[in-house]
């Protein structure tokens, strides 16, 4: 794998005006041949960096610059190296560009479209219904959302952050405005039939007796109560006024058709489909703290992608949602709340890439429902149940139902005895949750088979846990790379051993010497997940498996737990650190910028410091300035 970076920085820290008058010079000369020219390799791509103000745009790519370069990775070896005092300056640069004033690199606020799922699960919010497709399940086996939301709004790319919810990059469309106007036509219909009798009802406080008959003083109660909620905030007096004398005079069918009328407007306006467009700015500040319902809007699609609940609603009305303490608090509520699921559902998934499941298991639903829900079952109890941080790599605690039962030995035999339905040969089962007294090689994310599974084969798990877990920048393989060679006839070689060969090229060295360790202390799994070192396995004239390995740091361990030991030691700031950016970025739904820095730096240190716990992490970044503060230009 060779990511180029070949950056021939001057000693001198290059701050303000000398990036563009030296640093781009250099870019242009030295690395814009393979990152921004013709090519870019490693998906690295300087030609869109000119100016200082964009280097703060990517802060990651920065950091590894610094790396490559001070481990002697970059330049290669066909160039001419740093010297001492080129790599002293290079680090001396980035540090006291990370120091240079905020101010000047905080992004700028831009309201984002409300994803899909957060569309979704705020239409239920509004209505007190989902939209779901007429379609006949087998529920024993099937499995799948069959929200009609989901069917019909298209699904939304990663944004620049990486997430879903990041969707500053697909702006509303003329065919995605058709879509919105569709569906809150059809939930405007549903709400005012026999069908949303109830719901209307809870709306406008109605008792058991109401016979659904939509007055002209009960639509105006409509009104009061429905508009404010679409648009998540207090609506002045002078809009509700100008709804009221649209409906003026009508009642029966045209009333509600009215009601309907004035509705669908606000639910397909920029208002209801954009996150942030109603938030306040103070006209003599550009940066200033968001309003009470700016922060409760950003708490709730945070936590539970959905819009306010009435609580909060109410905190951020009487502005005690502002007082000292009370985000907490709120967080502390909002985590018992059935939609927290949301955070281990989005979060979590996008963060361990547990999508990719589903590309491995074709042919066996009960087998995939097991492998997907196990690691969000897990997060969720890490999110939820005010866990420490590090539990992600190290836990007593895992969640398992009868397809994966079979991976943790006798500890299964502590769970609740299932029973399958008469006439059911084969049935999806809810995971419950186990301690791990005796079985080998469990406990953690790491070791589920769903993520071994998912990256089977070394290399793939050592890469997926550089970039998951640690957070290290890794290219693309060049495409011309050498494929392992088979073993000789008639000798026996562990893949580990063929791949020896394959290292000894230069190009491949320099990121195997990362990739490569994890993932051999990982090879104890097969791509199933089973772990084949387990005491009671007998591997018969297998060869020995080799888990052994050494670090570029310099560290070294026998096996798997050795590394683990590693991670949650010696690696536990840069894995804290790596799961603080994910978490700060998606609260945020966008790329984080240089300044964002100083809340990662202030977090991470508290957080690995005191041993924090999900919960305290989440309550520190909804109180980071990132989180509570605001740009406008």
């Amino acid at each position: 794998m060779r990511t180029i970076l070949c950056i021939f920085f001057l000693p001198a820290c290059l701050l303000g005006g000398v990036f563009e008058d030296q640093v781009v010079p250099i870019l242009e000369r030295s690395c814009l041949k393979c990152h921004g020219g013709e090519k870019t390799k490693g998906k690295v791509d300087f030609s869109g960096i000119l100016t200082e103000l964009d280097a703060g745009d990517h802060l990651d790519l920065w950091e590894t610059v610094v790396e490559v370069v001070e481990l002697g990775e970059m330049p290669p070896e066909d160039e001419n190296p740093l010297s001492p005092d080129e790599k002293k300056g290079i680090r001396g640069w980035h540090e006291e560009f990370l120091k240079l004033p905020v101010e000047t690199a905080i992004p700028v606020f831009r309201p984002r479209r409300l994803s899909a799922n957060e569309y979704r699960n705020t239409l239920r919010s509004l209505f007190g219904f989902d939209l779901e497709v007429g379609i006949a399940r087998a529920e024993q086996t099937e499995s799948g959302d069959k929200s009609l939301i989901l069917k019909i709004l298209p699904p939304d790319p990663p944004g620049k952050s990486g997430f879903f919810n990041d969707t500053h990059s697909t702006p509303l469309s003329s065919s995605l405005l058709e879509n919105y106007t569709y569906l809150a036509g059809i939930s405007l219909d549903r709400l005012f039939s026999i069908q949303g009798k109830d719901s209307l009802a809870r709306m406008t406080g109605q008792n058991e007796d109401w016979n659904g008959e939509i007055t002209p003083d009960l639509a105006k109660k409509i009104v009061r109560s429905f508009l404010p909620r679409i648009f998540r905030r207090s609506v002045k007096e002078e809009r509700i006024k100008l709804v009221f004398e649209q409906l003026e005079g009508k009642k029966g069918k045209a009333l509600v058709a009215g009601l309907k009328f004035e509705f669908k407007a606000a639910l397909i306006s920029p208002e209801f489909l954009y996150r942030g467009f109603l938030a306040k700015q103070d006209e003599n500040k550009n940066r200033q703290p968001v309003d009470p319902f700016e922060l409760a809007e950003r708490l709730s699609y945070f936590l539970w992608e959905d819009m306010p609940d009435e609580e909060l609603f109410e905190s951020a009305g009487d502005g005690s949602l502002l007082e000292k303490g009370e985000v907490g608090r709120q967080i502390e509520r909002m985590l018992t709340d059935s939609r927290a699921r949301n955070l281990s559902e989005s979060f979590g998934v996008q963060l361990l890439g547990l999508s990719s499941i589903d590309d491995q298991i074709k042919n066996n639903p009960i087998h995939l429902h097991a492998l997907r829900t196990q690691p969000r079952d897990f997060l969720h109890y890490l999110f939820t149940e005010d866990r420490p941080i590090m539990e992600l790599l190290d836990s007593n605690v895992t969640f398992v139902n009868q397809s994966t039962s079979g991976f943790y030995g006798n500890d299964r035999k502590r769970l609740a005895p299932f029973h399958k339905p008469r006439g059911i040969e084969r049935q999806r089962t809810m995971n419950q949750r186990l301690e791990i007294k005796e079985a080998e090689g469990r406990g953690g994310i790491l070791t589920m088979p769903s993520i071994l599974s998912m990256n089977h084969g070394p290399i793939l798990r050592g890469t997926w846990v550089l970039r998951t877990i640690l957070g290290v920048r890794l290219g693309e393989p060049p495409g011309d790379v050498p494929p392992i060679k088979p073993p000789l006839r008639g000798k026996k070689m562990t893949f580990r051993e063929r791949f020896e060969a394959h290292r000894e090229n230069v190009t491949c060295a320099r990121c195997h010497e990362k990739i490569d360790p994890i993932g051999f202390a990982l090879d104890g799994y097969d791509k199933n997940g089973r772990y084949l070192l387990a005491s009671y396995h007998n591997r018969g004239n297998q060869p020995p498996i080799d888990t052994s390995g050494k670090l570029p740091s310099g560290e070294e361990f026998k096996d798997f737990e050795g590394l683990k030991r590693i991670l949650t030691t010696t690696k536990r700031e840069q894995v804290i650190r790596n799961l603080t950016k994910q978490i700060l970025s998606y609260a945020l739904g966008r790329k984080l910028g240089r300044g964002d820095q100083g809340v990662v730096d202030k977090i991470t240190v508290k957080a690995t410091l005191e041993n924090s716990s999900w919960k305290e992490l989440l309550i520190e970044v909804a109180n980071s300035a990132s989180f509570r503060e605001i740009v406008f230009k």
